[in-house]
């Protein structure tokens, strides 16, 4: 069976935020399930795009709809943990770019891998009901790689 396998870019992202693990967060496995890391990486992406003077309603003119998105888990996540979410943009198109995602966890002095996850965002015009194209300011402010 082929697995999904994402690029994320090898390089310092600009954004980074610490989110907790609440209980509410644990499945009946006792570790955070699939769920709450997709909660996880849309918390950040409000984050980094208010980091950005930005909401995902209100950006440049334009709302975002996510259209995609792709997580790869790494490693398990318990309560009290404290997960450090990276978030860049890149691949910018006419209507669209996507967001990545790298989410770590400390043991010690080291950090653990707990997944990566890129979502393709889109463009959208909510009064219109129809998607738009990337404001050139978004274009400018977001990016951050090739």
């Amino acid at each position: 069976m082929a697995r999904l396998k994402l690029d994320i870019p090898n390089q310092p992202f600009p954004f980074q935020t610490i989110i907790p693990v609440r209980i509410t967060d644990l499945n009946y496995g006792g570790h955070v399930g699939n769920d709450t890391i997709l909660s996880m990486i849309h918390e950040a992406r409000v984050q980094y795009l208010a980091s950005n003077g930005y909401s995902e309603l209100s950006m440049a003119g334009v709302g975002l709809i996510m259209g995609d998105v792709g997580i790869e888990y790494k490693s398990e996540l318990f309560y009290g943990d404290q997960v450090v979410v990276a978030v860049c943009a890149g691949d910018f198109s006419r209507v669209g770019f996507d967001l990545y995602y790298i989410l770590e966890k400390s043991e010690g002095e080291q950090k653990r891998l707990v997944a990566i996850a890129k979502t393709g965002m889109v463009c959208y015009n909510y009064q219109a009901k129809k998607i738009a194209a990337v404001p050139e300011e978004v274009k400018t402010k977001l990016s951050y790689l090739p």
